[in-house]
């Protein structure tokens, strides 16, 4: 029996955060929802269980999960726990925020002995983000979250090291949405390089000897200066967008 991957690949990938809005209705009904959510906090037996065995995976800090975790913890554990039940915690714990947030972070994924197996996949990364923030503005409607999902989505793609065209086909959306989403966060990617490569510019022709001086003489943050001309520095390559 094959169970999904615990991973976030079923968490909405073609959302986007909702536009912000006034809803007097949720105000009302906030007593509900705050029950609704104790509710949803109620951990699952088999997670408590889980944060037992593996507590560096399962416990105050979740770390992405090796594919086939399902697979695996069923061979360790075959009495402790139950296929069916295994498949529920699993799935529970895949859509976490904190899980999400993991995935999120670019954190790599980890076996149950605690090792590095491999790197999230992007198409992963970019889900996971794309749902905490759906989230977080459903949680805030009359605040626009956009800018940072997209500011946060650049990142994503930069980290990635794809091409536009590359990065498009892993993340296989087609809603036009999550397009004008993915739009908008490859023309902020391609205004950071572009930023960047102009201060790059900026430095090797202001003649200053060391960085220090050149930002002091454009009043600039050194510590800023230094992390942007690395990055550009990095990016001296085949450009990303």
């Amino acid at each position: 029996m094959n169970a999904p991957d615990a991973s976030p690949d079923t968490a909405a990938p073609e959302a986007a955060p909702p536009a912000p809005r006034n809803n007097n209705k949720g105000r009302r009904r906030g007593g509900n929802s705050a029950k609704a959510a104790g509710a949803e906090r109620k951990v699952h037996p088999l997670l408590e269980k889980l944060a037992a065995l593996y507590p560096k995976l399962f416990g105050a800090r979740f770390l992405p999960l090796q594919r086939g975790v399902y697979e695996e913890l069923l061979a360790r554990h075959p009495e402790e726990l139950p296929a069916d039940e295994l498949k529920v915690a699993l799935g529970l714990h895949a859509r976490s925020g904190r899980y999400l947030q993991a995935i999120a972070e670019r954190l790599p994924r980890h076996g149950l002995d605690g090792q590095v197996v491999e790197p999230v996949a992007p198409e992963h990364v970019h889900h996971a983000i794309v749902e905490l923030y759906r989230r977080r503005q459903a949680r805030t409607p009359n605040e626009d979250l956009r800018p940072k999902l997209v500011a946060r989505l650049a990142e994503a793609i930069e980290a990635s090291g794809l091409d536009r065209a590359a990065y498009t086909e892993q993340v296989r959306v087609s809603r036009p949405e999550a397009l004008l989403l993915l739009d908008e966060a490859f023309a902020e990617h391609g205004r950071r390089v572009a930023r960047r490569e102009a201060l790059q510019r900026a430095f090797e022709a202001s003649g200053q000897p060391t960085l220090e001086a050149f930002a002091e003489m454009y009043g600039m943050d050194l510590d800023e200066t230094r992390r942007l001309l690395a990055q550009a520095k990095a990016s001296a390559g085949p450009k990303n967008s």
